[in-house]
């Protein structure tokens, strides 16, 4: 069976990930950090189904620990998807924006791709199979004020997938980055009420977690074998 890891996998989009990747009959790390207890009630709920999953906890800005975890699951063998959703918000203007506030958004988003990703090539190579899928934001592409912390670090997941994916070609892994729009989830109720959302996306609806999960769920699959270096926009026509 195929192993996939779904880092950030307790929250909205990455869970809807991890059940459409276990649907498709891999065997699914759920990985949190702070959140193991949402990560492990997704997992079960995998199960429940019928699929295989498991949670595992570790922080994806500490190069070490994370190192340390991911040896344990190669231990059983190559992970080959790699599903990069880890990144959080903290946003303010860039005139007023705390160097750590910078710091931190970028070091769990792009510095967390690394420390995730590039332990696990070699077993991946070795298999000549693989599948990366990197989840961007539109705010990588349009911008959005009291984001620049947040665009830069998504930005980069883009920049670094499409260089990765000519590294990687030759040895039948594909790596592509898909950048949600407005995704139903907790987190937007407040920020982007439905008169909101009617006014940025032209389709008057902001997208499902299901949604995107089928697309990365694609793009991870054996038919997408020659689609890569690709970004992909899932945003409901906002750009």
């Amino acid at each position: 069976m195929i192993r996939a890891l779904v880092t950030g996998g307790s929250g909205a989009i990455g869970a809807a990930i991890a059940r459409a990747l276990a649907a498709a009959g891999r065997h699914v790390y759920v990985h949190a950090n702070s959140q193991l207890e949402r990560a492990a009630s997704v997992a079960t709920a995998i199960v429940a189904d019928g699929g295989s999953a498991e949670a595992i906890r570790f922080d994806v800005t500490d190069g070490e620990k994370t190192w340390l975890a991911l040896e344990k699951l190669l231990s059983a063998g190559p992970i080959q998807i790699i599903i990069n959703n880890a990144g959080i918000h903290d946003d303010a203007v860039m005139p007023g924006m705390r160097p750590e506030q910078w710091s931190r958004v970028i070091d769990v988003s792009l510095n967390g791709f690394f420390n995730v990703t590039q332990p696990l090539l070699l077993p991946m190579i070795r298999t000549r199979w693989g599948r990366i899928v990197n989840i961007s934001s539109v705010a990588a592409i349009a911008g959005n004020r009291g984001q620049t912390n947040y665009a830069a670090a998504k930005a980069g997941l883009h920049g670094a997938a499409r260089s990765l994916s000519l590294e990687l070609a030759s040895r039948g892994i594909t790596v592509n980055t898909v950048a949600p729009g407005i995704i139903e989830s907790p987190m937007i109720a407040d920020a982007f009420p439905p008169e909101a959302i009617a006014q940025l996306v032209p389709m008057k609806r902001a997208g499902r977690p299901e949604e995107v999960a089928d697309l990365v769920a694609f793009l991870a699959s054996s038919r997408a074998g020659y689609i890569s270096g690709q970004l992909v926009s899932i945003n409901g026509g906002m750009i």
